[in-house]
């Protein structure tokens, strides 16, 4: 994995050093992403830089990669799992590829087919391909949206990096705060491309081909995840066993030593099962985390799994007192808040494995794949709920907001206050309640002016498929993998998903509804299928997912934190009010309500905040978008 950067003049060139010096200051701010090897390379009017995490050729990666007759140059951040079949076809056509690393086929393959070269590739990866025959800028980014990309077009010029950190790192560019973008992450806790915090910056979406060019930016989908519109069938243990094993093949086929994150639920319990199966003589290591408060920590299940399948396994205790620091690392270390409370976790648990591994496999994906989540089970009650009286309604609300808060992880009181709000919303709307991190009550307090979150583009499908879909392309490409990506790759980890190959999510768009959730079973498939690997006390275990004690920890250890980052007078500069931030940290005190997740929002917000304002002459003006 790595960073890649450059900078682009598609009008007046600038000065050569400044150029160059601009690049070089990207390149050493993504450094952390890729401290094996650094590269810059100037092609006529470019300049792209790249740092590299060496996972597969480790001695023969050197990035840019550039076509000598044609002056084509990639730069690319991610792996390319299909080279050894792109290198064949290649070759049939007359273009030996020499450089055995897997992007290297990438030049070659941008001249055969031009566009459409991007559709070829299998894999995570975000790529930039100058042209200078057209003067144009090509930048594509997977199909789940594993790794990020963002760019700036100011004045004749582009310039792009992986994070935003690396594009404020020079000083040159002038960014300016975009409230309504950070409104939409007050709600949902992410950036929905082609948004991010500031005006300026661009982000290219899942599956997205952009290109730019003197002439403007056209952006394309290149492929879409169409659960609504793809034909269901039955479907067969053994053609997905398959799929799944060719796709754990594939993403295990490196270079370098690797282990698998272990939770203990099915999702990473059957990756871990079938790596140990696909490479029985590499010796795989699980990774997993604990905490002290019993009902958040899953360290037994892990371990049980792992003794299961003869697997060593490692364990990093999580600690109220090191998330201060951390976030404060992470948040300057790639310039953009993220609400999921995981991404310290991650990020510690990363550090550890990256002193023995360079890679680790994951089970991310298969919730929204396969219909993981408790909100679908309430998908059908909810529309059943909703045509109930009004005054029935009111009574059952009364009565569940009356429930009291509990610490504990995902009560069934926090399901069931979820469940009676937005009971006069349409089905995808509800569930987008639902899913929110600052529902739309406490938002009216703060003084955040509504946002309306975007629907999806067929109305006439299943409600599962639509929200499974939303999931995919929003909540998942811009929040778990998000989270994933910069917690991993802050210590120069990369993490994997099988159930994000696109074999398996093309499979997984044809299961049927009742595949997937079935009374009060989630992810019916992929359980029957787990059961080929795993024992039923791993499989049928209730599904918990990784959260943090943070409630427990407000009313504790991190109070002082809390307390210093809320009253922060920076937040009022993204249109909260400070006050009512306070009177929620004292509800939140006081028990009358739990605002763990809407606290930690503001708290990332308020340290993302201080950040931009370390570089006021830099990074930003206090204008709105």
């Amino acid at each position: 994995m790595c960073g890649i950067c450059g900078l682009v003049w598609l009008l007046d060139p600038p000065e050569h050093d400044t150029a160059e010096e601009c690049v070089a200051a990207m390149v050493a701010a993504l450094e952390h992403r890729g401290p094996d090897d650094s590269g810059m390379l100037r092609c006529g009017s470019a300049v792209l830089g790249a740092t590299r995490l060496a996972i597969r050729s480790v001695h023969d990666g050197k990035q840019p990669i550039t076509d000598p007759e044609t002056g084509i140059t990639v730069v690319c951040n991610g792996e390319i799992d299909n080279h050894h079949e792109l290198r064949a076809w290649l070759a049939r056509r007359g273009r030996v590829v020499k450089q055995a690393v897997d992007i290297a086929v990438i030049p070659g393959l941008y001249l055969e087919l031009g566009e459409a070269f991007v559709e070829r590739l299998v894999g995570v990866f975000a790529i930039a391909v100058w042209d200078p025959r057209h003067s144009r800028l090509s930048l594509a980014r997977d199909r789940a949206g594993e790794r990020s990309l963002f760019f700036v077009v100011e004045k004749g010029n582009v310039t792009f990096a992986s994070e935003i950190s690396a594009l404020a790192s020079g000083g040159k560019l002038r960014l300016t705060l975009c409230p309504s973008a950070l409104h939409e992450y007050l709600r949902i806790g992410v950036f929905l491309p082609p948004m991010s915090p500031f005006v300026e910056v661009q982000k290219v979406l899942p599956a997205e081909l952009v290109l730019i060019d003197a002439g403007g930016i056209r952006r394309q989908r290149y492929w879409h995840w169409n659960l609504c519109g793809t034909p269901k069938q039955e479907p067969l243990l053994e053609a997905f066993d398959e799929v799944f094993r060719e796709a754990v093949r594939r993403q295990s086929d490196v270079d370098v030593n690797f282990g698998v994150f272990l939770s203990g639920g099915v999702d990473s319990s059957l990756v871990a099962a079938v790596t140990r199966s696909v490479r029985p003589r590499h010796r795989l290591k699980a990774y997993t985390i604990r905490f002290r408060e019993e009902s958040f920590d899953e360290g037994n299940f892990a371990e049980s799994v792992a003794n299961y399948l003869g697997i060593e396994i490692t364990t990093v205790e999580i600690r109220p007192e090191v998330f201060p620091g951390e976030i404060a690392r992470i948040v300057r270390l790639v310039g953009e808040p993220l609400a999921d409370q995981s991404w310290i976790p991650t990020a510690l648990l990363a550090r550890r494995a990256a002193q023995e591994a360079k890679l680790a496999l994951v089970g991310e994906g298969a919730d929204e794949l396969f219909g993981g989540y408790p909100t679908y089970l309430g998908a059908k009650p909810g529309e059943y709920y909703a045509r109930l009286p009004r005054w029935t309604r009111a009574a059952i609300k009364c009565l569940v907001e009356a429930l009291p808060v509990s610490d504990k992880k995902v009560t069934i009181s926090f399901l069931m206050k979820r469940f009676v709000q937005g009971s006069e919303l349409d089905g995808v709307s509800r569930h987008q309640l639902w899913t929110s991190v600052i529902p739309p009550a406490l938002l009216q307090r703060l003084g955040i002016e509504q946002v309306k979150p975007p629907l999806p583009e067929h109305r006439d499908c299943a409600l599962l498929d639509a929200v499974q879909e939303i999931d995919l392309e929003t909540l998942l490409a811009e929040g778990l993998l998000t989270e994933k990506d910069r917690g991993s790759m802050s210590s120069a980890l990369e993490l994997r998903s099988p159930y994000l190959d696109k074999g398996v999510m093309e499979f997984a768009a044809t299961l049927p509804v009742k595949e997937r959730i079935s009374g009060l079973t989630t992810k019916v498939f992929l359980k029957r299928y787990a059961m080929r690997y795993l024992p039923g006390s791993i499989v049928n275990r209730k599904k918990r997912g990784l959260s943090v004690p943070f409630g427990t920890w407000l009313r504790g250890p991190l109070y002082e934190y809390a307390f210093t980052r809320l009253r922060s007078p920076l937040l009022a500069e993204a249109g909260v009010k400070p006050n009512v931030v306070l009177d929620l940290l004292n509800e939140h005190m006081k028990r009358v309500a739990d605002h763990s997740r809407s606290l930690w929002t503001l708290i990332v917000l308020s340290e993302w905040m201080d950040w931009v304002e370390e570089h006021p002459k830099q990074t930003a003006e206090r204008v709105g978008c």
